[in-house]
């Protein structure tokens, strides 16, 4: 099976049982003006994650490899945002590409740059972690190992690990393909993964994954 080298130690996968998992790299949250930027964060922060990910994902794809897309959103009536959420966020707000994390809204989509290709899955979540109210894991039958990539890596990347792996899933995330507005969460959020023998999972750089996938 394909190694790769990742702390806290080897991570070897089965390419037939494998998926990669690209979170929430929507234009909210990435795009210049956008909300992301409205709350004062530095978005060229997350946008480090996009050269190495699409990278990855040319590679993915060419190797025949599944790929499922997130975002995270909302119904425009707000049916399914919880109260607590919505009384700390501007959720269904105007913004510079429409309602804030409204579904079907121009800065709701993937940016363009990580366009889902034809027949790739996109599951639209209401939370933070990607298996909530979502039917993710009935996509990932056949599925043990997630290659996760995505933003941002303290909050919807960490609850999606975390998610699967309650459900058994063997993570392996990307430290040059996750992102978060804060350098410090970035770091501590990726050590907390591979932390106690991968307490959540593994950690590793999209050169190392790549290398193995083109052998």
């Amino acid at each position: 099976m394909p190694t790769v080298d990742a702390r806290p130690g080897p991570y070897s996968f089965d390419p037939s049982s494998t998926a990669l998992l690209v979170i929430d790299m929507q234009r909210d949250f990435l795009l210049p003006g956008g909300f992301g930027e409205s709350l004062g964060n530095d978005v060229s922060q997350l946008r480090r994650a996009v050269e190495p990910l699409a990278a990855l994902l040319a590679v993915w794809r060419a190797a025949g490899l599944p790929v499922i897309h997130t975002r995270e959103g909302h119904e425009p009536d707000l049916s399914d945002c919880p109260p607590a959420k919505l009384a700390r966020g501007a959720i269904g707000q105007d913004g510079p590409y429409g309602r804030i994390l409204i579904r079907g809204e121009y800065g709701h989509d993937i940016i363009d740059e990580l366009a889902p290709a034809d027949g790739e899955p996109v599951v639209d979540k209401p939370g933070k972690g990607a298996f909530y109210a979502t039917d993710l894991d009935d996509l990932l039958k056949g599925i043990r190992s997630l290659i996760v990539t995505g933003v941002t890596t303290e909050v919807c990347v960490h609850t999606t690990v975390r998610e699967a792996n309650d459900r058994g899933y063997e993570c392996l995330v990307l430290a040059d393909c996750v992102g978060s507005y804060f350098p410090e969460f970035q770091r501590v959020g990726l050590e907390m993964i591979a932390a106690q023998g991968g307490i959540f999972g593994w950690v590793a750089d999209s050169a190392d994954l790549i290398k193995e996938i083109q052998r």
